[in-house]
């Protein structure tokens, strides 16, 4: 007998950064297993091709365009939300940036100002709006995207870790003060997936090749791979799994 323990039927998800890479495979997979998705990134078109491809494969997804380091935005899809379907059961932060790949000393104060806005700022208010109407509601799940970059620096992706270690304690934070409210908060901590965030490095021949070196399985990731895992802590396999996070990286950080 198939386990209903992925079941997210009924279930109201909103998952940012999906117009491609890992957001648009997470959001296509929990469409799969019955949620309803509201793909969500900064151009609607991108949002729009990924909503129609769920609908064409026999899933429920709508468009919603959103940048979250703009606070009006984040406003704007939680009314949304609020008004159109009443709820909200699963957000997904996966939206990020990562504008500057060099030398921490040569960091420009524009790239240092957006990547917090969205990485840190942004992943901060859009949890903050989710976690107020799960708590009205009686409950919810927060998965947040991280990375490796998180825990150990990559060269050229100072304030890119930086961030991302940031979201790493924000999803321990949140987890901590919002259970009461039997509101889960998780996040994923990727290694090196290919992506078009990921671009700077896998344009970089030798710096690709000398990560691949580093990793038990010698390869990259595709965004696929990262899916799964979401899957597993937005489900109730993972119901009494909270404040941690799951590393994806083929073994590098052994």
């Amino acid at each position: 007998m198939a386990t209903e323990l992925f079941d997210l039927s009924g279930r109201i998800a909103l998952v940012s950064g999906a117009s491609r890479g890992i957001g648009e495979a997470v959001a296509g997979l929990l469409a799969q297993q019955g949620a309803h998705v509201i793909v969500s990134s900064r151009k609607l078109e991108g949002c729009k091709a990924v909503a129609a491809a769920i609908i064409s494969n026999g899933g429920k997804a709508e468009a919603q365009a959103c940048h979250i380091g703009n606070l009006e935005d984040i406003d704007r899809i939680f009314a949304h939300i609020r008004n159109t379907h009443g709820r909200l059961d699963i957000l997904v932060n996966n939206a990020a940036t990562n504008p500057y790949y060099g030398h921490v000393l040569d960091t420009d104060p524009g790239a240092f100002q957006k990547t917090v806005e969205v990485n840190i700022r942004g992943y901060f208010f859009m949890s903050v709006a989710a976690g107020r109407l799960m708590r009205e509601q009686g409950g919810g799940v927060i998965v947040n995207t991280a990375s490796i970059g998180g825990l150990h620096p990559e060269h050229g992706q100072g304030i890119y870790g930086i961030t991302k270690a940031a979201i790493i304690n924000m999803t321990r934070a949140f987890a901590k003060e919002c259970a009461a409210d039997h509101i889960r908060c998780n996040a994923i901590v990727p290694g090196l997936t290919k992506t078009k965030l990921a671009g700077a490095l896998f344009a970089d021949a030798a710096n690709y090749q000398a990560a691949l070196d580093t990793i038990p399985l010698h390869r990259h990731a595709q965004p696929r791979e990262m899916a799964g895992a979401v899957l597993y802590l937005v489900s109730d396999a993972a119901s009494y799994t909270t404040g941690e996070y799951i590393v994806i990286d083929g073994g590098k950080t052994i």
